[in-house]
Formats: structure tokens, C-alpha cells, sequence
């Protein structure tokens, strides 16, 4: 079984690709992203908080900001409109090989929705994953060793069965931990020759 994380792994994620359409300028730009759509606000919604309420609350905090408040969860489609080719790739070698594919994400809840239908118009490949956990809608985060545990469950293998590929250190470090492989995902390159290593592929 091979885990993917998907932003920053499979998907580029990034609100600067909204956003540059929204705001003309790039330092204000930059000054809305740092100030009013902050990580650690957006990290809420990541850990199972209603992007519709998050909205109207910081819509309330910053008036005349609405309409780009509004487009962040929205829009959010749109910050995640480019793929990494390599690891688009991989996914498809992989699936081709007939190795069971599961994708474990740190996003709100109606990334489960776009994931599961939209996505596969402009990514074909995730129609290759047999199933997805999304961090908004089980309600924890990696790398909690819960949402391992429901991934785990969700595919019916064990945690020694199962490789997680994640950008994120600590997550690496979480699954490991949990029980799991797990490569550190630096580049595509290196991330297939952990996966040779690991007997996955030829």
C-alpha cells in the first residue's frame, strides 16, 4: 500500500494562484495572506473547524475585505490547479503495477467532496486512489497517530503494510512512529528510489 499526502507531494497547493487574479498588487497581496487568511486561522479548518463559519467570522473581523474573504474556501478549487508531473508519474506507475493507493490529506472538509468527483476532470490520476481521508472530516491532523489509525482501518491493512509519502517531517516522523513506513518527499527522484529500496518498485 502507498499513502500520499497531496499538497506539496501530488498537488502544488498554493493561494497564491487565487489570489493573483483577486489582487493586482503582490505586496498587497502578500499583506492579505499573512494578516487576514493566516495559516494558523486556515490550520482551524484543517483540523475539522466549518470553512462557511470560519468565513462569515473573519468576513466580520475585516469589513470591506469580504469578497476575498468569501473566495478563499469559495474558490479553494483554484489553489489547486497544478500538479507535480513527476509525481503524477509515479501515481500512474504505481497504479499500473496494481499497488493499492490511498491518499491521507491535512484539509478542510470539502476538499473530501472535490477530491472524490471534481478533481478527476483536471487530475485523472486521483480516479487511481482507492480511497481518501481528509483531515477536516475525520477531525484530526497528522501527525496525530489517530489519523493514521483511520487510514489504516479505511484500507483494511496494517500500519507495516502501508508507506506514507509526505513533504512534511514531522508527519514522516508521526507515521513512523505510528507503525508505518515512510519517505520524506524531497523530490520525485529521490522518492522513487526510497520506494525501490523499499521493494515497490522494480
Amino acid at each position: 500500500m502507498v499513502v500520499f499526502d497531496m499538497g506539496g507531494v501530488l498537488i502544488d497547493w498554493n493561494p497564491r494562484y487565487l489570489y493573483r487574479k483577486l489582487i493586482a498588487d503582490p505586496e498587497e497581496m502578500e499583506r492579505f495572506l499573512t494578516t487576514v487568511t493566516t495559516t494558523p486561522w486556515h490550520n482551524l479548518q484543517d483540523a475539522g473547524a466549518d470553512p462557511a463559519e470560519a468565513t462569515r467570522l473573519l468576513k466580520a473581523k475585516h469589513p470591506g475585505r469580504e469578497a476575498l474573504i468569501e473566495a478563499f474556501y469559495g474558490r479553494f478549487d483554484e489553489m489547486m490547479e497544478q500538479s507535480f508531473p513527476e509525481m503524477v508519474a509515479l501515481v500512474e506507475r504505481l497504479h499500473g503495477a496494481r499497488t493499492p493507493l490511498y491518499l491521507l490529506s491535512n484539509a478542510p472538509d470539502l476538499v473530501d467532496v472535490w477530491v472524490r468527483g471534481p478533481a478527476h476532470v483536471r487530475h485523472p490520476f486521483f480516479g487511481h486512489f482507492r480511497d481518501y481521508v481528509v483531515s477536516g472530516v475525520v477531525k484530526c491532523l497528522k501527525p496525530d497517530a489517530a489519523i493514521y489509525d483511520i487510514v489504516c482501518r479505511t484500507g483494511g491493512f496494517q500500519p507495516g503494510e502501508a508507506v506514507l509519502i509526505d513533504d512534511n517531517l514531522p508527519n514522516v516522523e508521526g507515521a513512523r512512529a505510528f507503525g508505518m513506513h515512510a519517505v520524506h518527499h524531497r523530490s520525485a527522484t529521490e522518492t522513487v528510489e526510497a520506494l525501490r529500496k523499499l521493494g515497490l518498485l522494480a
